[in-house]
């Protein structure tokens, strides 16, 4: 996906303060961050939404999934996070690559995100 931001960092074109990467996801601070603590974590492989998803991506969320937390602890949110997926335009997604967006580092959390 030539426009998509989230590939043209994966690809290296735009910079980005990565936390974790290996060779199906990256985690990186996101630049407009609602909390302390704001990681993004994407798949490397371009899908554009949670709704895209099928059986054959099941071992890459659930690796997702299992990153969260231990992302979320290296970062000093060892008392609790919160893990958020906007979902189409509607569900407050501005960027089309499925994220999750890891925030803590505060109390009162924010409920959605509407960028990133």
């Amino acid at each position: 996906m030539d426009s998509c931001i989230f590939c043209k960092i994966i690809q290296g074109e735009i910079p980005a303060k990565k936390l974790y990467e290996d060779e199906d996801v990256l985690a990186f601070n996101d630049i407009h961050p609602a909390a302390p603590v704001h990681i993004l974590l994407i798949p490397k492989l371009h899908i554009a939404a949670l709704t895209e998803v099928d059986d054959i991506h099941q071992r890459l969320l659930g690796k997702m999934l299992l990153l969260t937390p231990q992302l979320a602890s290296k970062q000093g949110c060892t008392d609790g996070f919160r893990t958020i997926i906007n979902t189409g335009r509607v569900g407050g997604q501005e960027v089309f690559h499925l994220h999750f967006h890891i925030i803590g580092g505060k109390e009162r959390l924010p409920v959605m995100i509407h960028h990133g």
